[in-house]
């Protein structure tokens, strides 16, 4: 399968690691993003990326877009949902693409294979090719029949802005002010907040 991989993907899965399910759905989402918002990969923070969960999809969808969170334009929310909002600063569109594959739904492969790997059988080979069937048929599925694409509903975000460091009355450490918390009447960092 790995002939048919057009660059993009390539350079994905070395920045990644490894091709996988979650890999090859963000890469994906990613392209329909763009396709859908009329964009290109942008050199700074002009396409803006929300991400509902922390999977592998995250970096298909950092690697393609060029959102990242140092840039504040990768905005991660912990819903656990393969649901993923994109929007373009300069035209001001945004779209949200959920991922509904059914494919493999009634698959009972995986749930086999997890009982043989629970009991102590090497099933690595075996589940290896599972992965490699599901993302076979993610690269080759038609994104109407397993994307559900739709305009964002939710405002566009706001541009990321610097903000001011204020140092740690406990640990010393410099953090941003906005993250401070007050402690006996001293700003705190979160983790010494937390500690007490």
């Amino acid at each position: 399968m790995e002939n048919t991989f057009d660059a993009d993907l390539r350079d994905v899965v070395q920045f990644h690691g490894h091709l996988c399910p979650g890999l090859a759905l963000g890469y994906r989402v990613a392209k329909a993003a763009l396709r859908e918002l009329n964009a290109e990969r942008p050199q700074d923070e002009e396409l803006v990326a929300v991400v509902e969960n922390d999977s592998c999809a995250a970096d298909a969808i950092q690697f393609i877009t060029g959102a990242t969170f140092g840039k504040g334009n990768l905005i991660f929310r912990d819903y656990g949902k393969h649901v993923y909002s994109f929007y373009n600063r300069n035209s001001g569109k945004g779209v949200r693409i959920s991922e509904d594959f059914r494919v493999f739904e009634n698959d009972s492969r995986y749930g086999e294979l997890r009982k043989r790997q629970q009991a102590g059988e090497d099933v690595s080979r075996e589940m290896e090719e599972f992965k490699m069937d599901k993302v076979a048929a993610i690269l080759r599925t038609d994104d109407r029949d397993f994307l559900k694409i739709e305009p964002a509903s939710l405002p566009l975000p706001s541009p990321a802005r610097i903000r001011a460091s204020v140092r740690c009355a406990m640990c010393g450490e410099r953090f941003m002010e906005s993250r401070a918390r007050v402690m006996g009447g001293k700003i705190v960092c979160i983790s010494c907040f937390e500690k007490e």
